[in-house]
């Protein structure tokens, strides 16, 4: 009787820290959504959304694309899903760069080598060529329209002025400054598809000069 009663005391413990048949499905679409947006935004930022096909994304991704239907009903939708979470992320990295560890200089350098790491660049740079598309969806267009990189930029300007008065950065208008700054660096974004995807990411020193003195 006793045996009995531990067996069935085990069997209730492992069933407990076994997660079951729909925990399991559920981990799995979770998987497979991620992956699908994964090699969608890498296709999207270099092709666009003209230039892209969903057959092209579920190559990327390794699978049927009868299979990408299952989760995202057309390319537009998922398109208008990674904007949505691409301008999240923007919004996100400029807010708090005043976080990040270092002095103001530092700082930005961080968030230049985010903004071109392998992980972020191609959210990044969707949004660059999305905002200087006229085919992109309507939907993905008013997200857009509510990123301000006047905004982003701005939040910056106080510790620009910070990095200044440290001696860190150059004179002139904090603004124009940064602007000319994050223009150079959208510009290199769009340009790595023409100069076999070459990355910046190692070459940020470079970039910082622009800044500094």
């Amino acid at each position: 009787m006793i045996y009995s009663l531990i067996i069935i005391h085990i069997m209730e413990s492992e069933s407990k820290m076994a997660p079951s048949n729909e925990q399991k499905l559920d981990q799995i679409h979770l998987q497979r959504i991620e992956q699908i947006k994964r090699a969608a935004l890498k296709v999207f930022a270099r092709r666009g959304i003209v230039g892209t096909k969903m057959s092209m994304i579920a190559a990327e991704a390794g699978i049927s694309q009868g299979l990408s239907y299952r989760y995202f009903k057309s390319k537009e939708e998922l398109f208008i899903t990674l904007i949505q979470e691409a301008i999240e992320e923007a919004n996100s990295a400029f807010e708090h760069v005043r976080e990040l560890p270092g002095t103001p200089k530092e700082q930005i350098r961080t968030l230049t080598q985010n903004m071109l790491d392998e992980s972020n660049k191609y959210s990044f740079l969707l949004i660059q060529n999305a905002s200087v598309s006229d085919e992109v969806p309507a939907k993905a267009k008013q997200i857009i329209e509510h990123f301000s990189a006047k905004d982003s930029i701005g939040q910056l300007i106080p510790l620009f002025i910070k990095g200044q008065q440290l001696g860190e950065f150059c004179e002139g208008a904090p603004y124009k400054l940064l602007y000319c700054y994050f223009s150079v660096i959208s510009g290199l974004m769009l340009q790595e598809k023409q100069i076999d995807e070459k990355n910046w990411c190692s070459d940020v020193d470079i970039l910082m000069k622009i800044l500094t003195k």
